[in-house]
């Protein structure tokens, strides 16, 4: 397995890590939870020492699913969650980022994950509630006492990334970037080369759309989040399916998937970036693996670029009121 280091820190990790959210919400009712077991231990054994989490998954069954699976593996494995949205009575998320709110987080995840500090803190979403430079001090505190290793942000802007890094200094940002989300492009990369900060991509194959395995036929379970996501209408998967195509046409050549494509892409843009791909199922989980022998050369890359950009992506990522609640 290959190790990269996110950005100027000492955090070394496998080149893939597991994004587990799936394993219980967003994608349909939740997986059997021996079987994600089985899944996140066969991860280990495969070479992956980065696994991905937050309390807000399930909410909080994530956390003490992964927890259980990892529990053999202390020491040899990277556990990363996050704070910042929590569940109110009627049921809905709400964020709450305050110094005392992170430390109760803290707390529960630390107990759910079974362990006595947290690898990777993520601040779920900025709150706009609350000072970033708050924040990054709370956490500084938690990795004064011992109980955090490292800070980071998920979806932060890039003037929020530098107000949190002049507190404490932030290992990763956790952002969706993939072939048909590329915005991180314009200012978030930039920023973390000059900073020094690792990027850890969500969604990089596009919330299963980029496998190939999905197009304007499918039907999603009820409970399925991206039956509200526009990008997953009919019509706007029946106009994507080309960067689908275009991935095809290269995997077909390298005797490869356009999952495996999709992600080499990734893993070529920078050597700080560390994509998650989420999955329920072993030959998934494979597959993705696999992707790190797949070599892109220069001319692949190129190719890649040029045919992408003739491809406009069409509907939004998320719903308008989810997309207000990143910096983005």
């Amino acid at each position: 397995m290959q190790i990269r280091k996110l950005g100027n820190s000492n955090l070394e990790v496998s080149a893939i890590g597991l994004g587990c959210m799936g394993m219980s919400m967003a994608y349909g009712p939740p997986a059997d939870k021996q079987e994600m077991i089985a899944l996140i231990r066969k991860a280990v054994e495969s070479g992956i020492t980065f696994f991905d989490t937050a309390e807000l998954y399930g909410p909080y069954t994530n956390e003490e699913l992964v927890g259980e699976a990892l529990a053999p593996f202390r020491g040899k494995i990277m556990i990363a969650t996050k704070f910042g949205i929590k569940i109110d009575p009627s049921g809905q998320q709400v964020q709450d980022s305050r110094p005392e709110r992170i430390r109760q987080s803290l707390d529960g995840s630390l107990k759910r994950l079974r362990v006595e500090a947290i690898d990777l803190y993520y601040q779920h979403r900025v709150d706009p509630e609350v000072p970033i430079e708050d924040v990054a001090g709370a956490v500084k505190d938690l990795i004064r006492e011992g109980k955090v290793k490292h800070f980071g942000l998920s979806e932060p802007g890039v003037k929020t990334i530098r107000r949190a890094h002049a507190v404490q200094p932030v290992t990763a940002i956790q952002s969706e970037y993939s072939l048909w989300w590329r915005r991180p492009e314009e200012e978030l990369l930039p920023t973390l080369e000059e900073l020094g900060i690792g990027l850890v991509p969500f969604s990089p194959l596009g919330k299963g759309f980029l496998t190939g395995k999905i197009d304007e036929k499918t039907k999603f379970d009820k409970s399925d989040f991206r039956n509200i996501v526009p990008r997953f209408t009919p019509e706007a998967l029946k106009a994507n399916q080309a960067l689908v195509d275009l991935l095809r046409t290269i995997s077909d050549r390298k005797k490869a998937t356009p999952a495996q494509i999709a992600l080499a892409w990734l893993l070529a843009q920078k050597p700080w970036i560390v994509p998650i791909p989420g999955t329920t199922k072993l030959s998934r989980l494979d597959e993705n693996i696999g992707a790190l022998t797949v070599e892109l050369t220069s001319e692949d890359l190129r190719e890649i670029d040029s045919g992408a950009s003739k491809i406009t992506i069409q509907g939004a990522r998320y719903p308008e009121a989810l997309e207000k609640r990143t910096g983005l």
